[in-house]
């Protein structure tokens, strides 16, 4: 496996890769999630890259760049058991070259939900992947569940940007007692780590009715709700349940739709979705 730091250096190694190439693009503090997402590449691909950058444009001005954890010797030694070819590590001067101007603004589906609590979060999602995929010029990109907007979005700008790229979505991978792995979760503490599971009890019960035969999108919102009110220290910012490509939100379900939440636990935000149909 070979780690890389320059933009010149990976261009000169993804030269050297002959068949298909599959991009794991993260901002590590790497978990299972994560791992989940290379061993699907690996499986898929010839060849595998995954990209660690704390991307600084995605972050609004009251959140938590400076605290977010980083531990990048302990990535690498998850990573390099997994067959990966090369580790691209990237500085915030050569994403962001003094005098940056240019961005990738991804309109309708951008504005509900996290982009409606988070202005500007998706801007620098959507430049960041562009410049990720300029550079590493994947037939593939992995992307997790968990992060179901984010995901939406990079599939609208992959077909709106004529990028021959095939997104893959692939299931959020959950601890034992079904809270999403996230790095966030590191920021909980006692009592809140164990409250946290209130979000895929309340997801489990929408997806209970629903099964058995309830397409009222409000009786949906109003079940995840009860859920979220029996938890005292769950203070949630939105419950959703939407149409899975549009984002926005539906009254009655028909095809695929997908039910979100976004939840504080003290000063930890954590979001978790389920996708029905």
């Amino acid at each position: 496996m070979k780690t890389v730091f320059s933009l010149s250096d990976l261009r000169t190694a993804r030269l050297s890769f002959k068949g298909t190439v599959g991009l794991v693009a993260t901002m590590g503090y790497l978990h299972e999630g994560h791992l989940s997402l290379i061993r699907q590449a690996k499986m898929d691909c010839e060849h595998v890259i995954v990209t660690i950058f704390v991307n600084p444009t995605q972050f609004g001005p009251n959140e938590d760049l400076s605290n977010y954890p980083r531990d990048m010797e302990h990535d690498l030694s998850l990573i390099s058991p997994l067959g990966v070819d090369m580790v691209w590590n990237p500085s915030p001067e050569i994403m962001y070259p003094p005098g940056y101007q240019t961005w990738v603004q991804v309109e309708a589906i951008t504005r509900p939900l996290e982009g409606a609590l988070r202005p500007g979060h998706f801007k620098g999602v959507a430049t960041v992947v562009t410049k990720l995929f300029n550079a590493t010029q994947p037939d593939k990109a992995y992307f997790g569940q968990k992060d179901a907007q984010q995901a939406a979005v990079i599939r609208q700008m992959t077909r709106d940007l004529n990028y021959p790229i095939e997104i893959v979505v692939c299931p959020t991978v959950r601890e034992s007692d079904g809270l999403a792995m996230s790095s966030r979760n590191n920021y909980l503490e006692g009592a809140d780590r164990k409250a946290a599971t209130i979000l895929f009890r309340a997801l489990s019960a929408a997806k209970e009715i629903y099964e058995a035969g309830e397409r009222n999108a409000e009786k949906l919102r109003g079940k995840m709700k009860e859920v979220l009110e029996s938890e005292p220290r769950a203070q949630p910012q939105y419950v959703s349940c939407a149409d899975y490509d549009t984002l926005e939100e539906m009254a009655v379900i028909k095809g695929k739709a997908l039910l979100s939440m976004a939840v504080f636990f003290g000063q930890t935000r954590l979001i978790d979705n389920f996708v029905l149909g």
